[in-house]
């Protein structure tokens, strides 16, 4: 009879670890994919900006005569490239450290606000280029240079697509990393308690 009980858990925990691989194999998986988003959509909006120019009767026009969108150019090349390596690095089976783990949850919070940065800031310039401003006599452009501002507007919209993909990488790297600390001495499921810290 013992043996038989034996065979049972052994057989049980050996279907639990299978079916935990999986689900690791899984989200490894599904966060690689996610990795590798981003990547595509950068050099979308890389490529967009870049080719963004327009010349007519007023004179011409490029993405290179404004600094904002010169910083979202830079941005979007910087996390194509980081998002490449993390992809290659995630897709790899290995076990996570913390040190791994605080690796990946940093430089995905510091670029998550890199591209963030660049985003809003083109935003900005993309909405003075469309209304203009009275106030320190900057007068809208998009009347003389359309196509110029659509081009730009369609990399913001792509870039804004990458802040979604790294808002969703943050949540997974920060779950990655804070999953691993036990909790507080004195936590409890149900209710409220009052940690005594030596007092």
């Amino acid at each position: 009879m013992a043996d038989k009980t034996q065979k049972t858990t052994d057989h049980v925990a050996t279907t639990t670890s299978a079916i935990e691989e999986d689900a690791i194999s899984g989200i490894r998986t599904a966060e690689t994919l996610l990795r590798l988003f981003p990547v595509a959509l950068c050099v979308a909006a890389l490529v967009v900006m870049i080719k963004d120019s327009e010349t007519n009767e007023y004179g011409s026009l490029s993405y290179s005569n404004i600094n904002a969108f010169r910083f979202l150019v830079h941005a979007n090349g910087i996390l194509a490239g980081y998002s490449l390596l993390s992809a290659a690095f995630t897709a790899m089976p290995r076990t996570i450290t913390m040190s791994r783990a605080w690796t990946f949850f940093l430089l995905d919070q510091v670029l998550t606000y890199l591209i963030l940065a660049a985003g809003a800031v083109a935003t900005e310039v993309a909405f003075l280029t469309y209304k203009g401003d009275v106030a320190v006599t900057w007068s809208e452009a998009c009347g003389t240079y359309g196509r110029f501002c659509r081009q730009a507007t369609a990399s913001i919209i792509i870039t804004f697509l990458v802040v979604i993909c790294y808002v969703l990488l943050s949540l997974i790297s920060s779950y990655r990393l804070f999953s691993k600390y036990d909790a507080p001495v004195g936590y409890r499921n149900k209710g409220i308690e009052i940690i005594d810290f030596g007092n």
